[in-house]
């Protein structure tokens, strides 16, 4: 029997607000580089519709249907504006839905020569969803679908399941992906076009394949040869649907049971990888994908620059000492990290791209400015304190 597996990512990244250094450089804070305001009305926006989602979910979970959500650390903190959210998801029930890892803060740590940040964000994440939804994740989703080799043997040595890539066609070198893939953690490619047509036509009314109904994309479905499709969308996608075509809805509610009616069954992402023999992808020992391409995230020199600055602030934090100040700073360090501050960057309009990488590279100088002070103050009272002790 074929399968399908559908995975939700719920996220709201933390978005960075148009920084002038102020006289002195004063201290450092979250607000001060982070727009809470419009954090504020983006969770809003999106948290009206959030539950009439959810009911969608839990109608097609009661027909049969089963889903992953990878529900990022950043947007559970956001949470914290409406709590009732996290009651919504979790009223979702177990049986039906599991919860994926990934980094914390949807950052691309990965990508650092020292993989300690990237393990230590995931080990977070995985803590705050035993924390909220008392279940262990056995998926692994990257930011961004981000798959890179080396990455590989920490997922298998922190005991994940399931990995969730990008079917680019790198990858796939120009076929479905529609196997679970042989790798250090058992891997499935997320078929990008059907979940373009759910996360990004279904609405457009210019599309051939409007109107799109779930006996129609059943069939599609049941239609390609393989073994297992990957779907993974944003959920925030749905709910901008929601605004011009209720329709998505219906098709949630209907599709467990269209997909049975075609013969494919609704599985886990974890669930896929045990039932299905796994196949060679040579590619997957060679090449680097994420989703819309590598380019995307590091495709000019602003993005290198500011990844390699990143990489520097690591290296200077791990000199401070551990106290609340250096706390604070290693939280804003991590926000910065998020892959919207470095797809910003790659904005098609060069002009808003140039001036959102001078934005970022100036917040990060402020902050590298900061953390030197901050040595320099330590460094003298630890010369202080010596001195007084053998004066004593």
């Amino acid at each position: 029997m074929k399968a399908v597996c559908v995975c939700f990512e719920v996220h709201l990244p933390l978005p960075l607000r148009w920084y002038w250094p102020g006289e002195g450089y004063g201290e450092i804070h979250i607000e001060k580089y982070f727009d809470m305001e419009k954090a504020f009305h983006n969770f809003t926006k999106f948290a009206a519709n959030i539950e009439t989602l959810n009911e969608a979910l839990a109608k097609s979970i009661e027909n049969g249907g089963k889903y992953t959500l990878d529900i990022s650390g950043v947007f559970l903190e956001q949470c914290k504006w409406s709590p009732e959210i996290i009651d919504g998801f979790k009223k979702l029930g177990s049986d039906n839905i599991s919860f994926a890892a990934s980094p914390y803060y949807h950052s691309i740590s990965c990508l650092f020569p020292d993989l300690t940040e990237f393990k230590k964000q995931i080990e977070m994440d995985v803590k705050i969803i035993r924390d909220v939804f008392g279940t262990e994740p056995e998926t692994f989703v990257n930011t961004e679908l981000l798959f890179d080799k080396k990455i590989m043997k920490t997922i298998h040595e922190m005991g994940f399941k399931c990995f969730i890539s990008e079917g680019s066609q790198n990858i796939t070198n120009g076929y479905d992906p529609v196997h679970v893939y042989d790798n250090e953690v058992p891997t499935l490619l997320r078929h990008i076009n059907l979940s373009e047509d759910l996360e990004i036509k279904f609405s457009d009314k210019r599309w051939t394949g409007y109107p799109l109904i779930a006996d129609k994309f059943a069939s599609w479905i049941a239609s390609m040869e393989g073994d297992v499709i990957t779907l993974y969308i944003k959920y925030d996608s749905i709910n901008t649907h929601l605004q011009n075509n209720e329709g998505i809805l219906e098709l949630l509610h209907e599709l467990p049971i269209c997909l049975k009616k075609h013969g494919v069954k609704m599985l886990l992402a974890e669930e896929a990888v045990e039932l299905f023999k796994r196949k060679e992808l040579p590619s997957l020992k060679s090449k680097m994908t994420a989703r819309y391409g590598m380019h995307n995230l590091l495709g000019n020199h602003a993005q290198h620059l500011f990844i390699h600055e990143l990489v520097d602030i690591a290296e200077m934090l791990g000199k401070l000492e551990d106290n609340e100040k250096k706390a604070e700073v290693m939280r804003i360090f991590r926000y910065l990290q998020q892959s919207e501050v470095f797809l910003e960057m790659n904005s098609e309009e060069r002009r808003l791209g140039y001036e959102r990488a001078v934005n970022d590279l100036s917040i990060l100088s402020d902050i590298e400015r900061a953390i030197i002070i901050t040595e320099a103050t330590e460094a003298a009272e630890s010369k202080s304190a010596g001195k007084k002790e053998a004066a004593e």
